[in-house]
């Protein structure tokens, strides 16, 4: 691309950012003077702000470059970390966004510390903030430039050095997404991340339309049955014990690390804690689960028509998206496109800066420093942490070019530092009543040692690498775990049972689609991969095997009778369900309040 070219895609992508910026300043203008406006949105986000900020939230440049490489260079069972985390999704929504929104908290830890102590409060708070700024965030950072410097050849338009590029690009980056986090807050960055958004899913849908038409020389249907007939390994979801995603893992470890991410991962579930009432969060959660099982042919089956174009001839498996962008998108796109790579990347940093601001302010500041804070002075905080927090990112950010090879595997590895002991801690503590907050300060600790040990420790101290895949260890330190924490409820319980009381301040009434909804997105899980299997596209004989059709028609068959179910029947239960936990709190505290009262009239 010469320096006209890129005059034209710079002009552009600032064109596109500069309408998503100025629509978010129009709809936060004068929102943001409190600490609801500010951290939670006002308490006002609908399901389809909801949806389009964790799509954005959740989806980079990582993906979009790490996922088509990894099914350049294998197939597509990588696609389970993104298609299987409906699960997750599902009792998100239909579970514990209920009780969530019920306690009215801000933040995870803020849970923690009402459930065990000040002291879990701030080891989770610990456990979040440097696996964000240390890792998460600056990881964003840099695959952002990366994918810019990889599409866009920085250093020869500019005639500079690549590292020099690395760091303004970051630099750039960084700084317009902190922008977005630290002065605009929660709304600003779920606006932005929509719009965003709808531009990943156009781009995301037209890029693999274009490589198959390239691929089949003019016409998407040769292109189609190249991909569906030749090399159909490419195609196969159901990974084997070479693949670095296992089949058997999405049964194991992969469970809690989804768990945790849509669950409980701070960054995330600040978006559905800004619901305006229970009906539009649910909403919310349950589309982007649909969103996900987009994922494959956005960002995998590009990697795949990469593969029959190029064949392994490219130096690096992480070229294949950039290569193919180069080839198949109009020149005249190039800017859009570039507005909605930087648009992902600012996304998911300006989220997770934004929350890490958030859990400063409120979980450091305001519960260690100085409980009697006003909501300026909080908000105050959080503009100076954040902007703190964002330089430390920054700085650390391009260091990751002297990274070993495999950075898209060592960030998954690191997140289990993190991930497993929170989901078990949080589902403990929502299960139990009497476990003690001494149970989940051991497990952190137990955790932090033991993990590092089985995945890096004994190679480096014994020269032993222990056989077993990181994601079953996952498994396997939930469950320890769990079991420790229940054994030292039993050896030391709480003197007093925990009582979860009802602080709800929006509508809890439940959205009426959500049980037959999520029937609906198991049902496509179950599809997508049957389509990406032996019996689907990955077969061997042709198009598809004979036993394809009757399979979806089985699950079809069953989806509709189960959801017929939900409607008439289920959907009355559960409503019954969350109202009688509603009903059951509001007695026990009213009981509490008329016991004190006669106590009080005794004494």
């Amino acid at each position: 691309m010469n320096v006209g070219g890129i005059g034209f895609t710079l002009v552009s992508a600032a064109f596109f950012m500069g309408l998503v910026a100025w629509y978010s300043y129009i709809k936060t203008k004068g929102e943001v003077s409190d600490s609801a406006g500010y951290f939670l949105a006002g308490r006002g986000l609908t399901g389809g702000f909801i949806a389009g900020s964790l799509l954005l939230t959740n989806l980079s440049a990582e993906q979009l470059v790490g996922l088509n490489g990894q099914a350049y260079r294998t197939n597509m069972s990588n696609m389970a970390w993104e298609v299987t985390a409906a699960f997750a999704i599902i009792l998100m929504a239909t579970y514990l966004l209920p009780k969530y929104l019920r306690g009215n908290f801000t933040t995870l830890p803020e849970f923690l510390s009402k459930r065990f102590d000040e002291g879990v409060r701030q080891y989770t708070v610990l456990l979040f903030m440097l696996g964000y700024i240390l890792v998460t965030a600056p990881s964003m950072l840099y695959s952002g430039a990366l994918a810019v410097l990889q599409l866009f050849n920085v250093p020869e338009l500019f005639g500079i050095s690549y590292e020099a590029s690395v760091w303004i690009v970051i630099w750039i980056i960084g700084i317009i997404g902190a922008i977005y986090a630290i002065f605009g807050g929660l709304k600003a960055v779920a606006i932005s991340d929509t719009l965003n958004g709808v531009g990943l899913i156009i781009i995301g849908l037209l890029v693999p339309i274009l490589g198959l038409i390239a691929l089949g020389d003019g016409s998407i249907g040769d292109g189609m049955k190249q991909i569906a007939t030749t090399d159909t390994e490419k195609m196969n979801s159901i990974g084997t014990k070479q693949d670095s995603v296992p089949f058997g893992t999405i049964f194991t470890g992969m469970i809690f690390a989804n768990l945790f991410y849509w669950a409980s991962n701070q960054y995330v579930i600040q978006r559905t804690l800004g619901a305006k009432n229970l009906a539009e969060g649910q909403k919310g959660v349950l589309i982007s689960g649909f969103y996900k099982l987009l994922v494959p042919l956005t960002m995998m089956i590009p990697g795949v028509i990469a593969f029959h174009m190029y064949g392994g001839g490219l130096k690096s498996v992480d070229l294949a998206y950039p290569a193919l962008i180069s080839d198949v998108l109009p020149k005249w796109m190039s800017g859009f496109f570039l507005a909605v790579l930087l648009g992902a990347v600012l996304s998911s940093f300006n989220s997770l800066l934004n929350s890490a601001a958030t859990m400063f302010a409120l979980d450091i500041y305001k519960a260690r420093f100085n409980r009697e804070a006003d909501d300026a002075k909080l908000i105050s905080v959080s503009k100076i942490s954040g902007t703190l927090l964002a330089v430390i990112s920054l700085c650390i950010a391009p260091l990751l070019m002297n990274a070993p090879e495999g950075l898209w595997d060592l960030i998954r590895r690191f997140t289990g530092f993190f991930n497993i002991p929170i989901i078990a801690i949080l589902l403990v503590g929502i299960f139990s009543k009497r476990i003690p907050a001494l149970a989940a300060k051991a497990v952190i600790i137990f955790h932090v040692i033991t993990y590092y040990m089985l995945v890096w420790g004994t190679q480096h101290l014994f020269d032993y690498a222990v056989p077993i895949h990181f994601i079953h260890i996952y498994a396997i330190l939930f469950v320890a775990e769990v079991a420790i924490m229940v054994g030292i409820g039993i050896w030391k319980p709480r003197a007093t049972p925990y009582t979860f009381r009802s602080e709800a301040a929006v509508d809890m009434v439940p959205w009426k689609y959500t049980l037959p909804v999520s029937i609906i997105l198991l049902a496509f899980v179950a599809i997508t991969y049957i389509v990406f299997s032996p019996i689907g596209l990955a077969y061997d004989g042709g198009y598809v095997s004979t036993a394809f059709w009757p399979v979806i028609a089985g699950i079809v068959i069953v989806t509709a009778i189960l959801s017929y179910a939900a409607i008439k029947k289920w959907n009355r239960s559960y409503a019954r369900y969350l109202k009688k936990e509603n009903t059951v709190i509001e007695r026990n505290i009213s009981t509490n309040a008329n016991l004190k009262s006669t106590v009080t009239d005794l004494t």
